[in-house]
Protein backbone atom coordinates (compact mmCIF):
# COMPACT_ATOMS: atom_id res chain seq x y z
CA UNK A 1 0.00 0.00 0.00
CA UNK A 2 1.36 3.56 -0.60
CA UNK A 3 2.84 5.10 2.40
CA UNK A 4 0.23 8.25 2.44
CA UNK A 5 -2.82 5.66 1.69
CA UNK A 6 -1.55 3.64 4.66
CA UNK A 7 -0.57 6.32 7.17
CA UNK A 8 -4.03 8.18 6.56
CA UNK A 9 -5.89 4.46 7.18
CA UNK A 10 -3.68 3.78 9.89
CA UNK A 11 -4.67 7.29 11.47
CA UNK A 12 -8.27 7.20 11.28
CA UNK A 13 -8.58 3.66 11.49
CA UNK A 14 -9.73 1.30 14.40
CA UNK A 15 -7.61 1.77 17.48
CA UNK A 16 -6.53 5.05 17.12
CA UNK A 17 -8.21 8.02 18.64
CA UNK A 18 -8.87 10.97 16.60
CA UNK A 19 -12.13 12.66 18.10
CA UNK A 20 -10.31 13.83 21.25
CA UNK A 21 -8.88 17.62 20.03
CA UNK A 22 -6.83 20.43 21.17
CA UNK A 23 -9.13 21.56 23.49
CA UNK A 24 -12.23 20.60 25.48
CA UNK A 25 -14.20 21.70 22.44
CA UNK A 26 -16.56 19.21 20.77
CA UNK A 27 -14.60 19.51 17.28
CA UNK A 28 -12.11 17.52 16.59
CA UNK A 29 -13.50 14.86 14.30
CA UNK A 30 -10.38 15.63 11.26
CA UNK A 31 -6.89 13.86 11.90
CA UNK A 32 -4.76 14.47 10.62
CA UNK A 33 -4.07 18.74 9.78
CA UNK A 34 -4.23 19.42 6.25
CA UNK A 35 -3.22 22.83 4.25
CA UNK A 36 -5.37 25.45 4.42
CA UNK A 37 -5.93 28.75 4.71
CA UNK A 38 -4.40 30.60 7.72
CA UNK A 39 -6.59 31.98 10.99
CA UNK A 40 -4.47 35.31 10.48
CA UNK A 41 -4.52 35.82 6.48
CA UNK A 42 -1.34 35.86 4.05
CA UNK A 43 1.79 36.34 4.81
CA UNK A 44 2.87 39.91 4.32
CA UNK A 45 6.45 41.54 3.08
CA UNK A 46 9.16 40.88 5.50
CA UNK A 47 9.92 43.55 7.79
CA UNK A 48 13.24 45.21 8.79
CA UNK A 49 13.84 42.33 11.30
CA UNK A 50 13.33 39.99 8.06
CA UNK A 51 10.59 38.46 9.58
CA UNK A 52 7.43 37.63 6.94
CA UNK A 53 3.96 37.88 9.49
CA UNK A 54 0.28 38.66 9.22
CA UNK A 55 -1.30 41.92 9.10
CA UNK A 56 -1.56 43.75 12.53
CA UNK A 57 1.78 41.58 13.70
CA UNK A 58 5.14 43.50 14.20
CA UNK A 59 8.27 42.23 15.49
CA UNK A 60 11.30 43.64 17.45
CA UNK A 61 14.62 41.67 18.62
CA UNK A 62 14.90 41.20 22.27
CA UNK A 63 18.83 39.80 22.59
CA UNK A 64 21.52 38.45 20.44
CA UNK A 65 23.42 35.87 20.94
CA UNK A 66 27.30 37.89 22.59
CA UNK A 67 25.95 40.82 23.00
CA UNK A 68 24.28 42.99 26.09
CA UNK A 69 20.76 42.27 26.19
CA UNK A 70 19.55 46.02 25.76
CA UNK A 71 18.73 47.99 28.94
CA UNK A 72 20.90 45.60 31.19
CA UNK A 73 24.53 44.43 31.91
CA UNK A 74 24.30 40.81 30.65
CA UNK A 75 25.63 38.69 27.71
CA UNK A 76 22.78 36.80 25.77
CA UNK A 77 24.16 33.26 25.26
CA UNK A 78 24.96 30.86 22.30
CA UNK A 79 22.79 28.78 20.16
CA UNK A 80 19.40 29.97 21.99
CA UNK A 81 16.65 26.52 21.60
CA UNK A 82 14.29 25.79 24.10
CA UNK A 83 12.54 28.30 26.10
CA UNK A 84 9.13 29.43 28.34
CA UNK A 85 7.37 32.36 30.14
CA UNK A 86 6.47 32.91 33.57
CA UNK A 87 4.32 35.16 35.24
CA UNK A 88 6.49 37.41 37.49
CA UNK A 89 4.18 40.15 39.16
CA UNK A 90 2.13 42.51 36.66
CA UNK A 91 5.07 41.50 33.95
CA UNK A 92 6.87 38.03 32.93
CA UNK A 93 10.12 36.42 32.26
CA UNK A 94 11.16 34.73 29.40
CA UNK A 95 13.24 31.91 29.80
CA UNK A 96 16.08 30.23 27.29
CA UNK A 97 18.66 27.25 27.25
CA UNK A 98 21.39 27.43 25.49
CA UNK A 99 22.57 24.55 22.92
CA UNK A 100 26.54 24.38 23.27
CA UNK A 101 28.71 21.82 24.09
CA UNK A 102 30.58 20.72 26.43
CA UNK A 103 30.55 22.49 29.63
CA UNK A 104 29.31 25.53 27.75
CA UNK A 105 25.57 25.11 28.15
CA UNK A 106 23.19 25.95 30.40
CA UNK A 107 19.98 27.96 30.86
CA UNK A 108 19.37 32.56 31.00
CA UNK A 109 16.51 34.62 31.65
CA UNK A 110 14.65 37.79 30.07
CA UNK A 111 12.43 39.76 32.86
CA UNK A 112 10.15 42.10 30.99
CA UNK A 113 7.72 44.66 32.62
CA UNK A 114 3.88 45.10 32.02
CA UNK A 115 4.46 47.21 29.33
CA UNK A 116 6.76 45.00 27.56
CA UNK A 117 10.17 47.06 28.96
CA UNK A 118 13.53 44.67 29.35
CA UNK A 119 14.11 45.60 32.70
CA UNK A 120 16.78 42.82 33.90
CA UNK A 121 18.77 39.71 32.06
CA UNK A 122 20.96 36.85 34.01
CA UNK A 123 21.76 33.55 33.92
CA UNK A 124 19.80 30.08 35.51
CA UNK A 125 22.05 27.40 34.49
CA UNK A 126 25.64 26.86 33.68
CA UNK A 127 28.16 24.23 32.86
CA UNK A 128 25.64 21.71 31.45
CA UNK A 129 25.53 20.32 27.91
CA UNK A 130 23.81 21.33 24.78
CA UNK A 131 20.39 22.24 27.01
CA UNK A 132 18.05 21.74 23.96
CA UNK A 133 14.39 22.00 24.95
CA UNK A 134 12.48 21.27 28.51
CA UNK A 135 9.32 22.69 29.68
CA UNK A 136 7.62 24.83 32.42
CA UNK A 137 6.54 22.95 35.52
CA UNK A 138 3.15 24.17 36.98
CA UNK A 139 4.89 25.17 40.50
CA UNK A 140 6.84 27.73 38.12
CA UNK A 141 10.45 26.32 37.58
CA UNK A 142 11.99 25.60 34.42
CA UNK A 143 12.90 21.93 33.12
CA UNK A 144 16.55 22.29 31.32
CA UNK A 145 17.26 19.18 29.09
CA UNK A 146 20.49 18.07 27.99
CA UNK A 147 20.09 16.48 24.34
CA UNK A 148 23.59 14.83 24.99
CA UNK A 149 23.92 10.15 25.74
CA UNK A 150 23.14 9.86 29.39
CA UNK A 151 21.90 13.64 29.46
CA UNK A 152 20.33 14.88 32.40
CA UNK A 153 17.37 16.74 33.20
CA UNK A 154 17.54 20.03 35.57
CA UNK A 155 15.39 22.26 37.11
CA UNK A 156 15.95 25.99 37.12
CA UNK A 157 14.90 28.81 39.03
CA UNK A 158 13.17 31.26 36.17
CA UNK A 159 13.51 33.75 38.73
CA UNK A 160 16.72 33.81 39.64
CA UNK A 161 17.00 32.78 43.02
CA UNK A 162 16.92 29.18 43.93
CA UNK A 163 20.51 27.30 42.61
CA UNK A 164 19.17 24.75 39.43
CA UNK A 165 19.08 21.30 40.76
CA UNK A 166 19.92 18.14 39.01
CA UNK A 167 17.00 15.50 39.11
CA UNK A 168 19.01 11.91 38.33
CA UNK A 169 15.43 9.72 38.73
CA UNK A 170 14.35 11.67 35.58
CA UNK A 171 16.23 9.30 33.23
CA UNK A 172 19.57 10.38 32.15
CA UNK A 173 19.43 9.44 27.85
CA UNK A 174 19.39 12.01 25.01
CA UNK A 175 16.62 14.39 26.48
CA UNK A 176 14.68 16.73 24.60
CA UNK A 177 11.73 18.61 25.88
CA UNK A 178 9.03 18.04 29.26
CA UNK A 179 5.62 18.73 29.29
CA UNK A 180 3.50 18.62 32.88
CA UNK A 181 0.08 17.16 33.43
CA UNK A 182 -1.13 18.04 36.41
CA UNK A 183 -3.98 16.05 36.11
CA UNK A 184 -2.00 12.43 36.17
CA UNK A 185 1.00 13.89 38.18
CA UNK A 186 3.54 13.37 35.52
CA UNK A 187 5.62 14.78 33.58
CA UNK A 188 6.07 13.76 29.61
CA UNK A 189 9.65 13.43 28.35
CA UNK A 190 10.96 13.58 24.57
CA UNK A 191 14.08 11.76 23.45
CA UNK A 192 16.25 13.25 20.12
CA UNK A 193 17.18 9.45 18.37
CA UNK A 194 16.08 7.97 15.19
CA UNK A 195 14.89 5.06 17.85
CA UNK A 196 13.49 6.97 20.94
CA UNK A 197 11.26 6.75 23.28
CA UNK A 198 8.05 8.70 25.02
CA UNK A 199 8.78 8.43 28.62
CA UNK A 200 7.23 10.00 31.39
CA UNK A 201 7.79 10.42 34.97
CA UNK A 202 5.86 9.84 38.01
CA UNK A 203 7.22 11.08 40.52
CA UNK A 204 6.69 10.25 44.12
CA UNK A 205 5.30 13.64 45.60
CA UNK A 206 3.97 15.98 42.62
CA UNK A 207 6.19 19.36 42.55
CA UNK A 208 9.36 17.44 43.95
CA UNK A 209 11.18 15.51 41.22
CA UNK A 210 14.28 14.36 43.15
CA UNK A 211 12.36 10.93 43.39
CA UNK A 212 10.26 8.83 41.19
CA UNK A 213 9.87 6.04 38.74
CA UNK A 214 10.61 6.75 35.14
CA UNK A 215 8.01 4.64 32.48
CA UNK A 216 8.36 4.11 28.75
CA UNK A 217 5.44 3.56 26.46
CA UNK A 218 4.77 0.30 25.53
CA UNK A 219 3.05 -0.93 22.64
CA UNK A 220 2.00 -4.67 22.34
CA UNK A 221 -0.62 -6.12 20.39
CA UNK A 222 -2.19 -2.54 19.21
CA UNK A 223 -2.46 -1.41 22.69
CA UNK A 224 -0.32 0.77 24.90
CA UNK A 225 0.76 0.75 28.13
CA UNK A 226 3.48 2.42 30.33
CA UNK A 227 6.52 0.19 31.18
CA UNK A 228 9.12 0.61 34.36
CA UNK A 229 12.50 1.10 33.06
CA UNK A 230 14.21 -0.95 35.01
CA UNK A 231 17.86 1.29 34.73
CA UNK A 232 16.92 5.27 34.30
CA UNK A 233 20.54 5.55 34.66
CA UNK A 234 21.01 4.08 31.18
CA UNK A 235 24.11 2.70 32.07
CA UNK A 236 25.47 0.07 30.29
CA UNK A 237 21.59 -0.30 28.53
CA UNK A 238 20.39 2.63 27.25
CA UNK A 239 16.94 3.34 28.87
CA UNK A 240 15.48 3.13 25.07
CA UNK A 241 16.87 -0.51 24.94
CA UNK A 242 15.99 -1.95 28.29
CA UNK A 243 11.65 -2.83 27.54
CA UNK A 244 10.60 -4.70 24.78
CA UNK A 245 8.06 -3.97 22.62
CA UNK A 246 8.56 0.21 23.05
CA UNK A 247 6.86 1.79 21.14
CA UNK A 248 9.67 3.60 19.08
CA UNK A 249 9.46 7.13 17.85
CA UNK A 250 12.13 8.69 14.88
CA UNK A 251 13.65 12.10 16.33
CA UNK A 252 11.55 13.24 19.60
CA UNK A 253 11.34 17.03 19.93
CA UNK A 254 9.42 19.50 21.53
CA UNK A 255 6.00 18.92 23.48
CA UNK A 256 3.26 20.59 25.11
CA UNK A 257 0.60 19.18 27.62
CA UNK A 258 -3.01 20.69 27.45
CA UNK A 259 -6.61 19.15 28.61
CA UNK A 260 -5.88 15.80 28.75
CA UNK A 261 -3.49 15.86 25.60
CA UNK A 262 0.79 15.61 25.00
CA UNK A 263 1.75 16.65 21.61
CA UNK A 264 5.17 16.28 20.50
CA UNK A 265 6.88 16.13 17.52
CA UNK A 266 9.14 13.87 16.04
CA UNK A 267 11.73 16.04 13.24
CA UNK A 268 12.71 12.24 11.73
CA UNK A 269 9.18 11.80 10.03
CA UNK A 270 8.02 15.54 10.53
CA UNK A 271 5.07 14.58 12.22
CA UNK A 272 3.11 16.21 15.00
CA UNK A 273 1.46 13.25 17.80
CA UNK A 274 -1.51 13.36 20.08
CA UNK A 275 -0.90 11.27 23.15
CA UNK A 276 -4.65 10.98 24.84
CA UNK A 277 -3.92 10.56 28.40
CA UNK A 278 -7.32 10.21 29.51
CA UNK A 279 -7.88 7.08 26.93
CA UNK A 280 -4.32 6.22 27.07
CA UNK A 281 -4.20 6.13 22.46
CA UNK A 282 -1.99 8.09 20.35
CA UNK A 283 -2.96 9.77 16.97
CA UNK A 284 -0.94 11.48 14.46
CA UNK A 285 -2.36 15.24 14.13
CA UNK A 286 0.27 16.16 11.39
CA UNK A 287 2.58 14.15 9.12
CA UNK A 288 3.95 16.23 5.97
CA UNK A 289 3.35 13.53 3.83
CA UNK A 290 -0.57 13.65 4.69
CA UNK A 291 -1.34 17.02 3.15
CA UNK A 292 -0.80 18.90 -0.58
CA UNK A 293 1.84 21.32 -0.57
CA UNK A 294 2.74 20.53 3.26
CA UNK A 295 3.62 24.37 4.69
CA UNK A 296 5.41 22.84 8.08
CA UNK A 297 8.63 20.27 7.58
CA UNK A 298 11.60 20.27 9.90
CA UNK A 299 9.31 20.19 13.10
CA UNK A 300 10.99 21.51 16.34
CA UNK A 301 9.76 22.96 19.24
CA UNK A 302 5.67 23.30 20.07
CA UNK A 303 3.82 25.44 22.31
CA UNK A 304 -0.40 26.14 22.18
CA UNK A 305 -2.67 28.94 22.86
CA UNK A 306 -6.03 28.54 25.61
CA UNK A 307 -8.30 28.67 22.42
CA UNK A 308 -6.38 25.11 20.98
CA UNK A 309 -3.83 26.31 18.47
CA UNK A 310 -0.83 24.78 18.01
CA UNK A 311 2.28 26.59 17.03
CA UNK A 312 5.46 24.38 15.49
CA UNK A 313 8.36 26.01 15.02
CA UNK A 314 10.76 25.02 11.96
CA UNK A 315 14.34 23.17 12.19
CA UNK A 316 14.97 23.50 8.45
CA UNK A 317 12.13 23.89 6.09
CA UNK A 318 11.94 27.22 5.09
CA UNK A 319 12.25 28.81 8.73
CA UNK A 320 8.65 28.90 9.44
CA UNK A 321 6.75 29.05 12.78
CA UNK A 322 3.16 27.45 11.48
CA UNK A 323 0.03 27.16 13.12
CA UNK A 324 -1.84 24.21 13.80
CA UNK A 325 -5.98 25.43 14.39
CA UNK A 326 -8.28 23.02 16.51
CA UNK A 327 -10.37 22.54 12.89
CA UNK A 328 -7.19 20.51 12.04
CA UNK A 329 -6.15 23.37 9.47
CA UNK A 330 -2.26 24.02 9.08
CA UNK A 331 -0.55 27.70 7.68
CA UNK A 332 2.49 29.56 7.95
CA UNK A 333 1.91 31.96 10.83
CA UNK A 334 5.81 33.39 10.46
CA UNK A 335 8.47 33.60 8.72
CA UNK A 336 12.61 34.48 9.08
CA UNK A 337 13.79 35.39 5.38
CA UNK A 338 17.60 35.22 5.12
CA UNK A 339 18.81 32.87 7.72
CA UNK A 340 18.55 29.66 6.04
CA UNK A 341 21.83 28.04 7.95
CA UNK A 342 19.41 28.47 11.17
CA UNK A 343 16.50 26.75 13.00
CA UNK A 344 13.54 28.78 14.97
CA UNK A 345 13.42 27.13 18.69
CA UNK A 346 12.00 28.18 22.10
CA UNK A 347 8.57 29.44 20.90
CA UNK A 348 6.48 30.91 24.19
CA UNK A 349 3.92 32.72 24.63
CA UNK A 350 3.77 35.39 27.89
CA UNK A 351 0.85 35.49 30.14
CA UNK A 352 -1.48 37.60 28.53
CA UNK A 353 -0.71 35.26 25.27
CA UNK A 354 -0.25 38.51 22.90
CA UNK A 355 3.53 38.16 22.56
CA UNK A 356 5.29 35.30 21.29
CA UNK A 357 8.76 34.73 21.82
CA UNK A 358 11.76 32.61 19.53
CA UNK A 359 14.79 32.19 18.77
CA UNK A 360 16.41 31.73 15.72
CA UNK A 361 19.53 29.88 17.07
CA UNK A 362 22.35 30.41 14.41
CA UNK A 363 21.06 34.24 12.91
CA UNK A 364 22.23 35.31 9.79
CA UNK A 365 25.65 33.84 10.44
CA UNK A 366 24.60 29.94 10.16
CA UNK A 367 26.74 29.78 13.91
CA UNK A 368 26.02 29.74 17.32
CA UNK A 369 27.05 32.94 18.00
CA UNK A 370 24.94 33.95 15.98
CA UNK A 371 21.52 33.80 18.13
CA UNK A 372 18.68 36.05 17.18
CA UNK A 373 16.23 35.94 20.22
CA UNK A 374 12.80 37.75 19.08
CA UNK A 375 9.36 39.08 20.42
CA UNK A 376 6.55 38.92 17.97
CA UNK A 377 3.11 41.28 19.35
CA UNK A 378 -0.39 41.24 17.97
CA UNK A 379 -4.26 40.16 17.45
CA UNK A 380 -3.27 36.57 18.36
CA UNK A 381 -6.55 34.63 18.66
CA UNK A 382 -7.68 34.09 22.73
CA UNK A 383 -4.97 36.96 23.89
CA UNK A 384 -6.27 39.01 26.86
Amino acid sequence: MERRTFLRTAVVGAGTSVAFGFTLWPEAVGYPARTGPSPYGALQAADANGILLPRGFTSRVIARSGRVVPGTGFTWHGAPDGGACFADGTGWIYVSNAELGTGAGGASAIRFSATGAVTGAYGILSGTTRNCAGGATPWHTWLSCEETDRGYVFETDPFGVEPAVRHDAMGRFTHEAAACDPDRKVVYLTEDETNGGFYRFVPTTWGNLSSGTLQVLRETGGALSWATVPDPDGSPTRTRGQVAGMKVFNGGEGCYYRNGTCFFTTKGDNRVWAYNAVDNTIAVAYDDNLTGTPPLTGVDNITGTPVGDLYVAEDGGNMEICVITPDDVVAPFARVAGQGSSELCGVAFNPAGNRLYFSSQRGTSGSSGGGITYEVTGPFRGSR
